[in-house]
């Protein structure tokens, strides 16, 4: 018989268990094609190197698919025939995000990596599932077993060349969905391939539409305001926002609780 917490736990990955480069993929891609190809329109932009953000990342293009995310960033800008440009931008922005990667530019979140393994043993099964197709890049690069023997952490299901990839129970980052977050179809998809009803997950998140996708899935929301939007994950109606995935009370998981860890 299943206890009384969580049955699964749903993790985004960009944001959440990486610092990955893909917002400094579509800045500089998209300045590159200012300066050069789309030169001619950019004094009919509202675009600026300086107006690209990490909130406007945050607020416009984070947790969403490429190609989305490509339209809603020159949307935001007010870039001429915009939907007819965002092949281009997306394209130049994933050839760069994949040198990125491969030439490491890029971390895991250890407070990230603590938390997702103290969840294993809590006897959680979890899911990874971004919205990202380069998701799984970041994930076979992630060493677990190095990572816990650096910490100092003793777990039995650790094994010699874990990674973070072959450690879900499921991973669905990068499906083609009929539609993207904020619907929930990607976490829906994540809790029945972990065997579990939505309302006994939870998914962490580090975006809004994130947070709204899991709310409108019925499922519990955890915020990680990385990017100091703790405002937004909370108007998303985030269960509970934090800064670090330390201050989660991993104890009162069993509990179908999401909580801080007392001080």
């Amino acid at each position: 018989m299943p206890g009384t917490g969580f049955q699964g736990a749903v993790f985004d990955v960009d944001g959440v268990l990486v610092d990955s480069p893909h917002e400094h993929a579509w800045k500089e891609s998209l300045r590159e094609l200012m300066e050069t190809d789309w030169a001619d329109i950019r004094d009919r932009t509202t675009w600026s190197d300086e107006r690209f953000t990490p909130q406007v990342y945050q607020q416009v293009m984070s947790g969403k698919p490429r190609m989305s995310g490509a339209l809603a960033a020159l949307e935001h800008f007010d870039v001429p025939d915009a939907r007819d440009r965002v092949e281009t931008y997306a394209a130049r922005k994933q050839d760069m995000v994949i040198k990125l990667i491969e030439a490491g530019e890029f971390e895991a979140y250890p407070d990230a990596l603590r938390f997702i393994l103290a969840v294993r043993a809590a006897g959680i099964p979890t899911a990874a599932a971004s919205s990202s197709k380069n998701a799984g890049l970041f994930l076979r690069q992630i060493r677990l077993d190095t990572f816990a023997e650096q910490e100092g952490l003793r777990y039995d299901f650790l094994r010699p060349g874990l990674t973070l990839l072959e450690f879900f129970d499921a991973d669905i980052s990068g499906r083609d969905f009929a539609q993207g977050k904020p619907h929930p179809e990607i976490f829906l998809t994540a809790a029945a391939e972990l065997g579990a009803d939505p309302g006994d997950c939870f998914v962490v998140e580090d975006a809004a539409s994130g947070v709204e996708a899991a709310k409108a899935g019925g499922m519990a929301a955890l915020g990680l305001a990385r990017a100091g939007d703790e405002g937004l994950l909370a108007d998303a109606k985030a269960d509970l926002v934090v800064t670090s995935l330390d201050d989660v009370d991993v104890g009162l998981l069993s509990r179908r609780e999401l909580a801080r860890r007392p001080s």
